[in-house]
């Protein structure tokens, strides 16, 4: 079976992130991909200097006009664009049931911000919707921290990128406690622009084939860490990934 997963994002005129890093780990890992575009960036590896959201009945529009037609067995979520949008998209979703991915994307790697205040607050009606929300640490506190999140009953991948050490750690945590944890050494390079958007549409793939939660964050995150060994070292700042040398490199990175 080939998934349908069906990207929500917002697009990167630099190819690195966004709409562009779904499409390319989509197809990677065997799923065909389809997008609904939530907004419009322009940005390169320094930074982004320019953001329009695409207006929300168009997004509907777009979701609509997939679903109606070629039909979805996963949904990745990453930058939503509004608070609006996100409204809208959480009301699509209650009336559907599909395993949804949620990155609720609120900072660049470069450091600019993507999302406002009101946006960050609705991210939270799409998170009960999820089946896995993926924050990095910054992310997690903006939302309110672990504890809060998984007394709501939701599911978190606590990703540890941005924490200090030579060992990235990756913690699976839902209501009940923790459920798994995978390893594996930093690797250390500027080439790293896209791992969150990369991660989640991996995980939906995954998900979209078939595979348990765990296992999907398993393959998601060896694939992640393949891509960044292969990045082309493009742009003088946060470089994008190798995502179409990655699967070359996917299983000599394995994690515990």
């Amino acid at each position: 079976m080939i998934p349908r997963v069906l990207a929500i994002a917002g697009s990167d005129s630099g190819g690195g992130a966004g709409i562009q890093a779904d499409i390319k780990t989509i197809m990677m890992l065997g799923g065909h991909a389809m997008t609904a575009i939530t907004a419009i960036t322009a940005q390169n590896t320094l930074g982004v200097t320019g953001v329009m959201p695409v207006p929300t009945d168009m997004v509907l529009a777009q979701i609509d006009a997939v679903a109606s037609d070629i039909g979805v067995d996963a949904i990745k979520i990453g930058m939503i664009g509004s608070a609006e949008t996100a409204a809208a998209v959480a009301d699509w979703l209650e009336r559907v049931d599909m395993p949804v991915v949620l990155d609720p994307v609120m900072v660049a790697t470069s450091g600019a911000s993507l999302a406002d205040a009101a946006t960050i607050a609705a991210l939270k009606r799409l998170m009960a919707l999820a089946r896995l929300t993926t924050p990095n640490l910054p992310e997690l506190e903006a939302l309110g921290g672990i504890d809060l999140l998984t007394n709501r009953g939701e599911t978190i991948l606590v990703k540890g990128g941005h924490a200090e050490g030579e060992e990235v750690v990756d913690r699976l945590i839902g209501p009940s406690g923790e459920i798994a944890v995978w390893r594996g050494s930093r690797i250390h390079t500027r080439h790293s622009h896209g791992t969150g958007c990369t991660l989640s549409s991996a995980i939906a793939t995954g998900l979209g084939s078939g595979l348990s939660l765990v296992d999907a964050i398993g393959q998601a995150g060896d694939y992640v860490r393949a891509a960044m060994l292969a990045a082309p070292a493009f742009g003088e700042g946060h470089g994008p990934m190798g995502h179409g040398l990655g699967k070359a490199h996917f299983q000599g990175e394995k994690r515990a």
